[in-house]
């Protein structure tokens, strides 16, 4: 059926509102109507619903749209039919939502030739009931929405989508057009293959988008970064992702509680409570939304100021997607996301036990993540080069590597030095114990295995274990070296790094971009906090006055400096001058113990300093906790008075030791003393107790686990080192 531009650009103004096309819409949508196959690529925001909805309105029949977000069904039909006044009938959706009388109603307007477009889930569309009814009506043409979903190489892969090819065959061929916002070449040729349209032609527009300002931060203390960040922008939209569930819910209750509108959305909630919570947010009735990736939200919301992944995604098309929900109106968006190599970790466990395949896409889906992570490059160079499209500008000017570029050091020497390590070995080893044989570390496993007698053994004791644990990381994401999985992260060297190893060449490695493991690093909590004021700081004068009281304090106490206060705390107190316990308490670091052992002299201190200089207090920045919190933190408090073991007390909340020991710091820190004696006394050797005690007591300049780990060296489990840390802040600290 071909229908001349005039009759488009008419139908264009008339349905949508619309003067002229963007981009390659009319081209698309031209080649659609001819009767001709398209395989459309474009981004986020970029127009791509118009290019299957305007033909459907034109064309004869009812066009068939798969797509597999079920949320976004409805959106689309109320926006259709409010397109075309006065007949509800032109547009409806067909998925498990609807009951029996909704379903005749869908199936009477498409008999009688009123619908013009019908959104099919893929799971409905495979159902024997439904391919009958559609084998009834003549189709205009096949959209395949979200069509990176055919591909097990795709972000979001759905093996329903798989025999969409077949279905279509079996109701009555038609045009096909395929859509998707992310596709790499691979994921692009799987599905043109899939679908069975090799004839089709790709119309393909640039994945750039010059209004969205990427950055990765560092997961130190991502809730109260996000708070900050959000109180600084106040009134904007913005979508918050998360890998479970149970983070989504607990995030949106902790925005709520600091003043912040927000809802939740996962596939846990009922469907009533989902459609509310997206209606509410489009509504503008909550400022965010907190969602799971997984769930793949659609929210076709053009204001979207910023999107936050409180978790990395699992691979870069997952994160070019849910970031392209930021700035769809042209207008800026900013996309933030907190990365430590702990959650890539985590990601890998989770793949354990999966088909070997699998678990080989997705290892290499999430290396490239990695990659992108911590690499020193142009983000938007790195993401436009990984959907096949070259970027020549030199700085993008919207990016955290363009505009704070990290220093950086040629490291073939120490790349070919772990290479030379590992190929020496008779067999593999983990990151941990090659960084410990290059770092001159003794352990007993060092010494089980008679490393400590190698040539490499100490080879540049110039450098830390945490040194070339980052190198050997490097090494992984360059693909000089390989991390098997299934044998429980052992290294080896790849054919490109045999090859590096025998003609080295340049190498560049980043000097100081080190990301959290997981714990809390002072330095990291300064910057991040620095990083989410805008980079600003505090007043200098009264931070320097704050250190020579901190170091008063201690010497008369004979304690560290930063058991006092650590320099995060004395920089929010530099930033935010409190004058009470209360504010005080607001600082990060600062726990309600604390607050009142150590605090008076510093508020006397602050209050004095405000009042001679006439200084205009801030309005305070206040994370509050969750409350319902209290039911785990009381769990906890009763079961270590009756002196349980650890063990049970994790096993009773469903939780593993590191996630208790993870309550149990959040309790501490909170100012609740806890005493751990029994249970330390029962586990852990007195003299380990003692020689952990006495670093934090005498050495530490923190109370940073990385440092103590480095410290202590390996012979220390990190979990003796945790209790022990809670022990000595528990009678010193608090």
């Amino acid at each position: 059926m071909k229908i001349d531009s005039p009759i488009l650009h008419a139908k264009l103004k008339e349905f949508f509102g619309f003067d002229s096309f963007k981009a390659d819409q009319e081209r698309i949508i031209k080649h659609l109507t001819d009767g001709n196959n398209a395989f459309v690529l474009m981004p986020t925001g970029g127009g791509k619903s118009l290019c299957y909805q305007l033909p459907a309105l034109v064309m004869e029949g009812t066009a068939i749209v798969i797509s597999p977000l079920i949320a976004l069904m409805k959106n689309q039909v109320d926006a259709i039919r409010g397109f075309v006044s006065g007949n509800d009938g032109i547009a409806h959706f067909l998925n498990s939502s609807l009951n029996k009388a909704q379903i005749a109603e869908v199936r009477k307007d498409l008999l009688s030739g009123a619908t013009k477009l019908l959104y099919v889930a893929p799971e409905s569309l495979t159902k024997a009931e439904n391919v009958a009814m559609l084998k009834e009506i003549r189709i205009s043409f096949y959209a395949v929405d979200e069509a990176h979903c055919i591909s097990e190489w795709g972000h979001d892969f759905r093996p329903e989508y798989r025999r969409i090819r077949a279905i279509i065959e079996d109701i009555g061929t038609a045009p096909i057009i395929a859509l998707t916002a992310t596709a790499t070449p691979k994921v692009q040729s799987d599905i043109i293959r899939n679908l069975g349209m090799t004839d089709a032609t790709v119309f393909k527009s640039s994945f750039n988008r010059p209004n969205l300002y990427y950055e990765i931060r560092d997961k130190s203390d991502p809730k109260r970064d996000i708070i900050k960040y959000i109180k600084q922008h106040p009134g904007r939209s913005g979508i918050i992702y998360c890998l479970s569930r149970k983070k989504v819910e607990e995030l949106a209750e902790l925005l709520n509680i600091n003043g912040i509108k927000a809802a939740p959305y996962h596939a846990g909630l009922d469907a009533k409570t989902r459609a509310d919570n997206q209606d509410r947010f489009l509504m503008e009735e909550v400022d965010v939304i907190v969602a799971t990736i997984a769930f793949g939200m659609g929210i076709d919301k053009p204001d979207v100021r910023f999107v936050i992944h409180y978790d990395i995604p699992k691979s870069i098309e997952g994160y070019y997607q849910e970031t392209g929900r930021a700035g769809r109106d042209g207008k800026e968006g900013e996309c933030i996301t907190f990365y430590s190599y702990k959650d890539i970790q985590k990601l890998e466990k989770f793949m354990q036990g999966k088909p070997i395949a699998e678990q080989e896409i997705g290892k290499q889906l999430l290396m490239e993540t990695v990659a992108y992570a911590e690499s020193n490059s142009c983000r938007r160079k790195l993401l436009l080069n990984y959907f096949g499209e070259d970027y020549n500008v030199e700085n993008c000017g919207a990016c955290d590597n363009c505009l704070h570029p990290k220093k950086t050091f040629d490291g073939r020497e120490e790349m070919a030095t772990v290479i030379e390590l590992i190929q020496s070995l008779p067999e593999n080893f983990k990151t941990e114990h090659l960084a410990n044989i290059l770092a001159g570390e003794v352990n007993s496993i060092i010494k089980s295995y008679k490393h400590d007698k190698l040539d490499l053994f100490g080879a540049s004791k110039d450098h830390s274990v945490r040194f070339w644990s980052a190198v050997i990381h490097q090494g992984l994401v360059l693909h000089l070296l390989n991390k098997d999985i299934e044998s429980y992260g052992l290294i080896s060297v790849t054919p490109a790094g045999v090859e590096f190893f025998a003609n080295p060449y340049e190498l560049i490695l980043t000097e100081d971009r080190e990301f959290a493991e997981g714990e809390d690093d002072d330095d990291d909590l300064a910057a991040s906090a620095a990083a989410a004021r805008g980079g600003g700081g505090g007043d200098d004068r009264l931070l320097a006055m704050l250190k020579d009281l901190r170091r008063d304090v201690a010497k008369k106490l004979n304690l560290q400096p930063w058991v006092i206060f650590g320099d995060p705390s004395l920089e929010d107190m530099s930033i935010m001058y409190p004058i009470t316990i209360d504010e005080l308490k607001n600082c990060q670091g600062v726990g309600e113990g604390k607050a009142r052992k150590f605090g008076r002299e510093f508020l006397k201190l602050i209050e004095k300093y405000v009042e001679e200089n006439d200084i205009i207090r801030p309005d305070d920045f206040v994370m509050k906790s969750i409350v319902n919190k209290s039911v785990n933190k009381v769990f906890i408090i009763q079961s270590v008075d009756r002196k349980l073991p650890l063990e049970d007390i994790a096993d009773a909340k469903g939780m593993d030791m590191e996630e208790l020991l993870d309550e149990i710091e959040a309790i501490v820190y909170s100012g609740t003393k806890l005493n751990l004696d029994y249970y330390i006394e029962q586990t852990l050797d007195e003299d380990i107790v003692d020689d952990i005690y006495d670093y934090f007591h005498d050495d530490a300049e923190s109370d940073s686990l990385a440092a103590a780990m480095e410290e202590l060296g390996s012979d220390y489990d990190e979990q003796e080192v945790r209790l022990v840390r809670i022990k000595f802040l528990c009678e010193v600290a608090n």
